[in-house]
């Protein structure tokens, strides 16, 4: 099978890559490839791919909120290219976009067929983004996910670690809710769900959900600094140029329909640990 898989060298672009070796693939990112340039078109149509996975994105929140236009230029304008060059192929697509394309301001998780409404503008690039893939072709996943991490990622876990040992405490946001997810395992579900060829709208995050706080004091005693002190403040106090959706947490029904589950994230994470022995 001929495998285009954007973003490849991000955290869950490497993961694919790894499950996905065994077929014939091309890799797209920067700095050899832009997707937000119109010769990625042809860059993917022809090298005649059965599957274009995309992944690539510009995933810096804040940076987002910072420059617009990038984000728009990358999640939207990119998505655009790199979904016509599926078609010209006559290739299905997965995109990957996140939970943040929801408001967060209801206490049950989100399904995948509840009203989007992103309040920062990374959520409503991304949400751009699944709109060009719906109005560009029928054969499409689309695939949601939240907190990514991964080995050798810039991810909140090596974040938190980082700034553990070099302030010796810390203030964590205690109102900020979603699903942390271990980019090998969501490679895996995408890998299970590509093979069902049953086109769709997914939800994969590692099973339940948690605070920021919860998230990093779990982070903290993994990593054995358990004398780190952990404060829990409001998302007022912490700023920041984006604002995050409060509670957009991400309820998987989709894929359980079709057997397709994550493990729990305290699970996942304590995997992360054993592989990176950080």
């Amino acid at each position: 099978m001929r495998i285009v898989i954007t973003g490849h060298k991000g955290q869950l672009g490497r993961s694919l890559w790894a499950l996905l070796a065994d077929h014939d693939l091309l890799g797209i990112d920067i700095p050899e490839h832009d997707i937000s340039r119109p010769e990625i078109t042809d860059v993917i149509a022809d090298f005649r791919p059965d599957l274009v996975l995309h992944p690539a994105a510009y995933t810096d929140v804040d940076g987002c909120a910072r420059n617009p236009d990038l984000a728009y230029k990358v999640n939207v304008l990119g998505t655009q290219f790199v979904a016509l060059g599926a078609r010209k192929a006559g290739a299905p697509i997965l995109y990957v976009s996140t939970n943040e394309v929801f408001r967060g301001d209801q206490e049950e998780p989100y399904r995948e067929w509840d009203e989007t409404g992103p309040v920062n503008p990374y959520g409503r690039s991304k949400l751009a983004g699944e709109r060009v893939i719906r109005a560009l072709t029928s054969q499409f996943y689309i695939v949601r996910t939240a907190w990514v991490f991964a080995p050798g990622g810039n991810n909140f876990v090596t974040k938190i670690i980082a700034a553990a040992d070099r302030h010796g405490s810390l203030r964590v946001v205690d109102d900020e809710f979603g699903n942390p997810t271990y980019a090998p395992d969501l490679a895996e579900a995408i890998v299970n769900l590509i093979q069902t060829e049953r086109f769709g709208i997914y939800h994969f995050t590692n099973e339940g959900a948690c605070s920021r706080y919860e998230y990093a004091s779990e982070i903290l005693r993994l990593a054995g600094r358990e004398n780190v002190s952990v404060v829990p403040i409001p998302g007022s106090e912490w700023k920041r140029l984006s604002t995050p959706p409060k509670h957009a947490i991400l309820g998987n029904y989709a894929g359980t329909a079709l057997g397709i589950t994550l493990r729990p994230w305290r699970d996942a994470l304590r995997a992360y640990f054993v592989v990176t022995g950080a």
